[in-house]
Parts: structure tokens; C-alpha cells; sequence
């Protein structure tokens, strides 16, 4: 039990963090809502949860079946939706559907209005230019949004980090050098750079992933950068040094620490800028394909129909509150982190 237990910084750390109300409750609710996120296949999908049919089980939300399981004619994949399906079903079973019957790329034919259609029973914050369900669009975006800052965040903050400590413990020449890469690396065109990039090939998660990499792992070096001047001259640090230890152990078990309280400050928001990036270039067009689920994409559309005020509103919204949270969450880590409240 002893090794899971708290010290008694980290218990000071984790109250300062909980004493931030707004920034505790934004964090359990961007947790809430991410989680639910992950599991949108079983909240919007045009495909079953469950068939019952002729005292079998089948779960098409994980696995697709022929129509001809079901009593169809052709061993293509059952179309659900489809009346005739749907009938054969329920002639001799039963069919359970998620809470929302409509993935984001799932076209409603049966609209009693030109798309884009208002929010209704059926389409709760309505649809789009293409029939599609806006919601269903939206969690599948707020997914891919998320994880998209949520990879770019973390492996552009390790390449910063790596980058910033070996300037900032070898200094001299090293630091010099790299000092002048960053600064013209810095004022190259970024999107300049990712209209070229996407003109060339068709971008996708992880082209638009390692091209945003290339200009965001700079954020962080100056931080750790600094913390590394600063602390490889202390006492126990040319203790360790004089003992034999090498640079890459002296780096990893104590100074690494004393950076990492300001690297994970910056985290959050970090994570929102990424979303963000994302965000932007999806609605200037540069971004994920077309067709996939993003709020770029759905405050693009909003802008493209005025006369639907709900998908402007949703997207906007939407990417609101996401970076509110974000922001919120990132104030109440500083805080946390914050030496003169902890030791206080």
C-alpha cells in the first residue's frame, strides 16, 4: 500500500489543484465528455447494437454481417436501415439501436425538408448541407479533435523537451548553435509550408500530425532550456557528476524533474493550441479529407449556411467551451504546481 501512496507535496499539489474549483470541475467534465467521446460507435451508428434473431445474437455496432444471415438475397453487407432488412429482423427478432441512429457520414434520405434540414425528433441539432446528422458529426469531430491534441501535444513536448535539455545542460557551442536553428526554424511560413504540403499529397490524420510537429516542438525549449541553466550547477548535481554518473543519468534523475514542473504547466495549454491548429486549418480547407468529422469542417459549413443558423451555432459553441475547459484545466495545474502556494 506504501508505494501507492502520496507524498506529502504531491497531497499539497493535488489539494491546491481540487481548492481551484472552476479548474476541477472543468477537468472532470473534458473528462466526462472525452470518454463518452471514445465510445461513439455505441452512441451514434447507423449499424444495431444488438439483433436478436431467430434465438441468435449478433452485434453489428463490432462485427459485419451478410443480409443473407438475416434472410436476405446477397451476401453483401446488411443495410439496417433499409426497410426490407429491417422488416426480415423483426419478423423473427428484434433489433436494439444506439441513442443516436446515425453515424457522420450517414445521409438521411427521409427528410421532410431540403438539407439542411432544422433540428427536429429525429435530428436533434438537425443536419447538414449533405443530409448528415449534425450531432452525430459532432462527437465523432470532438473525438478526432481531441486525440489529434492530444498526440501532437505530447510528442511535440517530448521533442521540445529533449531539445531544451541538451541545449540547456551542455550549453556553450551546443546551445549557440541550436539557439540560431530554432530562431530561423521559427520564422518559416508554417502555413505557407502546409498549403504546399497539401497541394503535393492528400493530407490525412498523420501527414497533418507530423507536418504541425515540425513547427510545434519549439514551444517548450525556451522553458526547459532555462530550468537546465539554472539547475546544473547545484550542489547535488556536481555531486552526481563527480561521483562518475553519466550525462544522460545525471540529466534523467535530477535535473529532468525540476523541468518537468513547468513542462506539465504547459500542457493544457499546449493541447488547446493544437486543437486549435487543427480547427483552423480543417475550416480553411487544409486540413483532414473531405468528408471526415471535425469542427472545422462543421463551422466551414456554418459559414457556407447562413440560412442554418444551428450548425454555425454548434460548431461554434462547441469549439468554445472545448477550449474554455481546456484553459481552465491548464489554470488550475499552474496552480497546483504554483511553489508558493505549495510550500506555503
Amino acid at each position: 500500500m506504501s508505494r501507492w501512496t502520496l507524498s506529502p507535496l504531491n497531497k499539497r499539489r493535488l489539494a491546491n489543484f481540487k481548492a481551484n474549483r472552476r479548474g476541477y470541475w472543468a477537468f472532470w467534465i473534458m473528462s466526462v465528455l472525452f470518454v463518452l467521446s471514445l465510445f461513439g460507435e455505441f452512441i451514434a451508428n447507423d449499424k444495431p447494437l444488438m439483433v436478436s434473431y431467430k434465438g441468435s445474437l449478433y452485434f453489428p455496432v463490432l462485427k459485419d454481417y451478410p443480409e443473407s444471415a438475416f434472410g436476405g438475397d446477397f451476401d453483401t453487407a446488411a443495410d439496417y436501415r433499409d426497410a426490407t432488412i429491417k422488416g426480415l429482423i423483426e419478423k423473427d427478432g428484434s433489433i436494439v439501436w444506439p441513442p443516436i441512429r446515425f453515424s457522420y457520414d450517414t445521409i438521411n434520405f427521409n427528410l421532410p425538408v431540403p438539407a439542411p434540414a432544422p433540428p427536429s425528433a429525429v435530428n436533434m441539432l438537425g443536419t447538414d448541407e449533405q443530409g448528415r446528422d449534425v450531432l452525430a458529426r459532432l462527437i465523432y469531430g470532438f473525438r478526432l479533435s481531441v486525440l489529434f491534441g492530444l498526440v501532437l501535444a505530447v510528442v511535440s513536448s517530448f521533442v521540445g523537451v529533449t531539445a531544451g535539455a541538451v541545449q540547456g545542460y551542455f550549453g556553450g557551442l551546443t546551445d549557440l548553435l541550436f539557439q540560431r536553428f530554432i530562431e530561423i526554424w521559427s520564422g518559416l511560413p508554417q502555413l505557407f509550408i502546409l498549403i504546399i504540403v497539401s497541394s503535393v499529397i492528400v493530407p490525412g490524420f498523420w501527414t497533418l500530425l507530423i507536418v504541425l510537429l515540425l513547427f510545434s516542438w519549439t514551444a517548450l525549449v525556451g522553458v526547459v532550456r532555462a530550468e537546465f541553466y539554472r539547475a546544473r550547477n547545484f550542489d547535488y548535481v556536481r555531486a552526481a557528476k563527480a561521483l562518475g554518473m553519466s550525462d544522460r543519468m545525471v540529466i534523467a534523475k535530477h535535473v529532468l524533474p525540476n523541468a518537468m514542473v513547468a513542462t506539465v504547466t504547459f500542457l493544457p495549454f499546449i493541447l488547446s493550441g493544437s486543437v486549435v491548429a487543427l480547427t483552423s486549418l480543417d475550416f480553411l480547407g487544409f486540413g483532414l479529407p473531405p468528408g471526415s468529422p471535425s469542427l472545422g469542417e462543421l463551422l466551414r459549413e456554418g459559414k457556407e449556411n447562413l440560412q442554418a443558423p444551428w450548425i454555425a451555432i454548434t460548431g461554434f459553441f462547441t469549439v468554445a467551451i472545448t477550449l474554455t475547459l481546456m484553459v481552465f484545466i491548464g489554470e488550475a495545474v499552474r496552480d497546483a504546481l504554483d511553489p508558493r502556494k505549495t510550500f506555503r
